[in-house]
């Protein structure tokens, strides 16, 4: 049966690298979008281009800056959000969220042992990246299942990397993260199958690619160079090539892929280190 629902996308870091080529991905591929970005100055006529280029493809487009791991500022976006799913009823739609992709890079990159404690992490620091890439997660699809935002299709992607399970000098508070990224998605995928509302959770385990999170972690030219020596297609995972694989598994038939981490890294990680 030919679902007539109205398809929105909820992308959490749409306004570069992977959410935002997954948000223009999307868009063509027929979806509103609503985006959550935390950008400042600089930033902000990027975010204005890629708004007008969403809406250039004949979408709703609502494009939030706000710190998404702020209790108070998650409820009065998806307070938005609501406010857009009004207006399509009233019109005679029926809106909901097909898509929730959490992809937060906003984390410390410090080493846990130094000798000045302010070169290391602290609590501060750890708790700060734990809840902003991985608990946040959690809160927002909380809040989307009370609020009714999901329902039969609804498919939740969590951005994971190898480095959930590998070892970076610089990367062990986000690695620590991925780690529990990856351990909310199965817990969500379990509750929500046992719910019977039809949503689906998973993480996409990308392989290195060039984004402004990777640039800013210190060992990133080595991680760069390692990843082209070692991936057997001979080049390095792209932005372009997560959103493809999110439209592909946000299709139809995709509702049994459940609580899983998928690679989107041309064979990266099966060849080890």
């Amino acid at each position: 049966m030919t679902d007539s629902r109205e398809r929105w996308a909820l992308i959490l870091g749409a306004s570069s690298g992977m959410g935002e080529a997954t948000s223009r991905a999307l868009a063509k591929a027929g979806y509103n979008i609503c985006g959550v970005h935390l950008d400042f100055r600089a930033a902000l006529q990027h975010v204005e281009d890629l708004k007008a280029d969403l809406a250039a493809e004949g979408r709703d487009v609502l494009f939030i800056n706000m710190n998404a791991a702020d209790d108070e500022k998650r409820a009065a976006g998806l307070d938005a959000l609501e406010a857009r799913f009004g207006a399509a009823r009233a019109a005679g739609r029926e809106p909901y969220v097909r898509v929730v992709m959490h992809s937060l890079a906003f984390g410390s990159l410090v080493p846990f042992i130094t000798d000045d404690p302010k070169e290391g992490v602290d609590r501060k620091k750890m708790e700060m990246t734990q809840d902003v890439m991985a608990n946040s997660l959690v809160y927002w699809v909380q809040d989307l299942y009370r609020r009714g935002f999901l329902g039969q299709g609804s498919k939740i992607y969590a951005m994971t990397s190898e480095g959930s399970t590998r070892v970076v000098p610089s990367y062990g508070v986000v690695s620590s993260a991925k780690a529990a990224l990856e351990s909310h998605i199965r817990q969500l995928a379990m509750e929500l199958a046992r719910k019977g509302i039809g949503a689906t959770a998973n993480s996409i385990r990308a392989g290195v690619t060039i984004t402004p999170a990777l640039l800013k972690i210190p060992e990133a030219q080595a991680m760069i160079d390692f990843t082209m020596r070692r991936n057997p297609t001979g080049r390095m995972t792209t932005p372009q090539d997560v959103a493809n694989a999110i439209v592909t598994l946000s299709g139809e038939g995709t509702d049994f892929i459940n609580g899983d981490i998928i690679s989107v890294d041309g064979g990266e990680f099966v060849t080890g280190s």
